[in-house]
């Protein structure tokens, strides 16, 4: 693993979609047994692009993901490399059943591909804002679950993910996602990214909620609280070995997520240290709520997923650990 960081607090102008085509088509160019499938979003994830080079491996399934996930599982029993597009709760609530069963439980290999999740996606609307997609996916056995922080990681753990086999579970922000990384970072499945040092609070972060991290750590630092950031990109398989050792160093955790909390990164932080490191742990993420329509800015007050209520957790989680 290597990369360095911006540190700069800027948005990326590249567009998810862009990259994930760029990234198939010179998957298919090295491999044709990869194929795209898509759920009549050709526009979000840029399937047309990869259909003017190779239309035979570019399929459209329709507004019917249970379906396209079926045909993945029957690609893959086929020999191929099924990558399956949607938005997040449809790729996740509709067709759960046969990614559990169809892919997974037949020990199939199905990359799975959840475009705006949480608050990202925005004026679409509650329909379409996941808050529990990963959760599901976290209890579906061996399945990796994936939340990327920007464009490079997303790039970088597309092409990690066709290298491994099993059904994989991958969270794609489109569009005015922060900048973490510089270009050519690499990253490993099932390990967190130390991007802080601190000593007095562990703040484990994922997504969207990377930069409001880095960004309350600037603002503990001036409080004189030294804050500890984790990129925790890769939900399960957890990274526990990094985790015990932040736990054992800081004393307190603060776990933040574009998710609801009570069944995403924190719940599954929080277990982890309960079994082996009861220490105090905070949560920043979605408080058991619905979705709503909005501009992401609006969105993030609502749902205090930014660095002001991250701030405000790490110092209860300090003053709990001095009780």
């Amino acid at each position: 693993m290597q990369y360095r960081i911006t540190g700069k607090h800027e948005i990326d102008e590249r567009m998810g979609g862009d990259g994930y085509a760029q990234t198939m088509v010179e998957l298919i160019a090295q491999d044709s047994s990869v194929v795209h499938i898509d759920c009549d979003l050709a526009g979000c994830s840029k399937a047309s692009e990869i259909a003017k080079v190779y239309p035979a491996q570019v399929i459209n399934a329709g507004i019917a993901e249970a379906n396209a996930v079926g045909i993945a599982a029957g690609l893959s029993v086929a020999g191929k490399i099924p990558f399956v597009h949607s938005f997040g709760p449809f790729i996740s609530r509709r067709a759960f059943d046969q990614a559990f069963l169809s892919a997974a439980y037949a020990k199939l290999n199905v990359k799975l591909i959840g475009s705006d999740p949480g608050i990202c996606a925005a004026y679409n609307g509650g329909t379409h804002m996941p808050f529990e997609d990963c959760a599901l996916y976290l209890a579906v056995p061996d399945a990796i679950v994936l939340d990327p922080s920007d464009y490079v990681m997303f790039i970088n753990l597309l092409k990690k993910l066709y290298a491994w086999y099993g059904v994989s579970y991958l969270r794609m922000v489109r569009k005015n996602s922060a900048r973490i990384y510089e270009d050519g970072a690499d990253f490993e499945i099932g390990k967190g990214v130390l991007l802080r040092e601190g000593n007095d609070v562990t703040i484990v972060a994922s997504g969207l909620l990377v930069d409001e991290a880095l960004k309350a750590q600037e603002i503990l630092s001036e409080q004189g609280i030294s804050a500890r950031v984790i990129d925790m990109f890769t939900w399960k398989p957890l990274d526990v070995e990094l985790l015990l050792q932040s736990a054992a160093k800081t004393g307190c955790i603060v776990t933040a997520e574009n998710h609801n909390c009570t069944v995403g990164l924190g719940a599954a932080v929080a277990r982890v240290l309960a079994e082996h490191c009861p220490i105090p742990v905070e949560m920043v993420g979605v408080q058991d709520r619905f979705g709503q329509v909005g501009a992401i800015g609006f969105l993030q007050e609502e749902y205090r997923l930014n660095a002001r209520e991250i701030v405000r957790k790490a110092a209860r989680a300090v003053g709990r650990k001095r009780q």
